[in-house]
């Protein structure tokens, strides 16, 4: 029997939403980084924010870093970063590692899932934790406030995501809205919530 909850007389379902693809294959993981920049050609302006942000920082962790994207376009303007890249798929990896060329000598790679509990331990602190069109991976939206607080808890997160509703994406289960994101980084313990850029389907989010 699925678990639903009612909230404002809607039912919600609190089954985790699968996933119509395995990106641990290589084949769905080229296929998807194959069609990402072209289907939202303005993830540029987001990654342009993100860099800005990351300006002073040294040392960042980027959560389901996919197939190097906007480690590329950070390396690329940061000299100075070092970025840990945490994916659960080594195909991903793969794909990052060949993206990032000479750049990957100023990477780590880690496989994890940050869709296990305990995903953040013996992990050290960062400058920043960012994600990218990954937190959705959670494979439901009820899963956010715990993945920001474990982020939290490795020093100072932001985030970046689809969002359900207006012309965001259909499926309000897996997707959260622009408000419920911020109530996920406000519950995980985030005093200082600043929605920085939306567009296309697409928010980010600083928290500190």
């Amino acid at each position: 029997m699925e678990e639903r909850t009612v909230e404002n007389g809607k039912v919600g379902n609190l089954a985790d939403v699968p996933s119509p693809i395995d990106l641990r294959q290589m084949a769905d993981a080229a296929e998807w980084a194959a069609k990402a920049m072209e289907k939202r050609p303005w993830r540029v302006e987001f990654f342009d924010r993100f860099a800005h942000e990351l300006a002073g920082a040294c040392r960042v962790l980027e959560l389901g870093s996919g197939p190097g994207f906007l480690a590329r376009h950070l390396q690329e303007r940061l000299p100075q970063l070092r970025l840990e890249l945490f994916d659960f798929s080594e195909a991903m990896h793969q794909l990052a590692r060949e993206r990032l060329g000479v750049l990957a000598e100023r990477a780590d790679f880690r496989l994890g899932s940050f869709r296990e509990a305990d995903w953040a331990r013996g992990l050290p602190l960062y400058d920043a934790v960012i994600t990218n069109q990954a937190a959705h991976e959670v494979r439901h939206k009820r899963h956010l406030p715990a993945l920001h607080r474990q982020a939290r808890s490795l020093l100072r997160p932001g985030a970046s995501d689809h969002y359900a509703g207006g012309d965001g994406m259909a499926n309000d289960q897996l997707y959260a809205t622009v408000e419920e994101q911020e109530a996920a980084l406000r519950q995980a313990g985030f005093g200082d919530v600043a929605l920085l850029m939306r567009r296309g389907g697409l928010v980010f989010f600083r928290a500190e």
